[in-house]
């Protein structure tokens, strides 16, 4: 009898005579995952199981796992030779004393002598038999006893299911630079990004001396929670102060969100393209904050020339992006009292609506090209 960790996989199942490719990046993935810890995964009949492990990580090697995208579920099962007698053995184990209960069984081995039905009749049977404080419900049961007779000659006896986070595992869709701030969206619309297969990079703007060292150390943690979901990633970081000074000595300061949001676009585009990212990826949500508005995205979007803005958060509320940002781990880091690039020299009444020929206008008083070349030579880039 031997403790097993099965992995079941997401929407592999869908991909048909490329099916194969993603579950070798998918392993890959789990590899990564459960580096430093003593394991081996082995390939069964659409599932994996982690086996050798030290019992003592078992709880470790879930909580991993749970964080690599292209896992639908998890169990934590004992693997015997599949006879009556071993199954049952299993069964008494991972059965509680009391309670309702039923007994499932999945029966892949159509040559075992009892049928799904017949097995699972059996072994409740014996374990009603064995604890007097049961009980059967197969409507509402408290707990299961699943039993899964398998086509090579062992059976799986587990009582309990994990969710996993789903979508399609990392590096299947391609390559994104995500423009990470230091709030609540940014590191949400990236998770969100992740469980569609895509690979990130991000990318930081801060205003040192304006804003503090605090505040670059805030987004290194809110990168490593990305990170943790993604087998690694690197963290870019440019210095915009510069520019925003320009813009706060020429321009009008109604415009210093919309204006330095393009500079930052630009900037994303050529770190992209450098990086071999093939979009970029932000945190706006529509009409959460003036730039946000389809007016000031349309502002954004047309210094773009050659890659597609994914904006995952557009059509969510605040309290949704939140409750997510929870889930992942984020928000404690991202409520932090740390100010990030954007809040330097901000407007009391910044423009909502800008026209693209005003923002234009306004723009013409600054030498794009040379701020945009300044900014460059600063880029900083942290592996985590």
């Amino acid at each position: 009898m031997e403790k097993v960790i099965i992995v079941r996989y997401s929407e592999l199942h869908l991909k048909g005579k490329n099916r194969g490719y993603f579950e070798r990046v998918l392993i890959i993935n789990m590899e990564k995952a459960l580096k430093g810890l003593k394991h081996e995964i082995k390939r069964q009949s659409g599932r994996y199981l982690v086996e050798c492990f030290e019992e003592i990580e078992t709880d470790e090697i879930i909580s991993r796992l749970k964080k690599v995208f292209g896992i639908h579920s998890l169990s934590v099962a004992l693997k015997v030779d599949s006879n009556v007698e071993n199954i049952y053995s299993a069964a008494e184990k991972v059965c509680f004393d009391s309670g309702k209960f039923k007994v499932e069984t999945h029966r892949a081995d159509k040559t075992f002598p009892l049928n799904s039905l017949e097995l699972s009749a059996e072994i409740g049977g014996r374990l009603l038999s064995k604890f007097k404080n049961l009980s059967v419900d197969v409507h509402k049961p408290q707990f299961t006893v699943n039993i899964d007779v398998r086509e090579n000659g062992t059976s799986l006896i587990f009582n309990e299911f994990f969710k996993g986070a789903g979508g399609m595992p990392v590096g299947t869709s391609g390559k994104g630079m995500l423009l990470i701030s230091g709030g609540i969206d940014s590191p949400v619309a990236g998770h969100m990004i992740l469980k569609r297969g895509m690979q990130l990079s991000c990318l930081h703007f801060h205003s040192y001396p304006y804003t503090n060292l605090q505040a670059r150390d805030k987004v290194i943690e809110l990168a490593k929670v990305l990170a943790g979901y993604s087998g690694g990633l690197k963290l870019n970081i440019v210095s915009v102060t510069h520019i925003q000074e320009e813009i706060h000595k020429k321009c009008n300061g109604e415009f210093m969100v919309t204006l330095l949001r393009r500079f930052m676009m630009r900037i994303a585009e050529r770190v992209a393209e450098k990086c071999g990212a093939q979009c970029l990826i932000t945190g706006e949500s529509l009409g959460q904050v003036a730039s946000q508005t389809v007016e000031g995205i349309t502002s954004s979007n047309s210094v773009v020339k050659n890659l597609p803005v994914l904006r995952p958060l557009c059509g969510f509320d605040k309290d949704e992006i939140i409750e997510r940002s929870r889930d992942i781990g984020a928000y404690e880091i991202s409520i932090q009292p740390y100010e990030d690039c954007c809040t330097v020299f901000l407007p009391k009444h910044p423009v909502i609506k800008p026209s693209l020929k005003s923002i234009i206008e306004e723009e013409s008083k600054l030498d794009v090209d040379a701020l945009l070349e300044e900014a460059l030579k600063t880029l900083e880039v942290l592996t985590l």
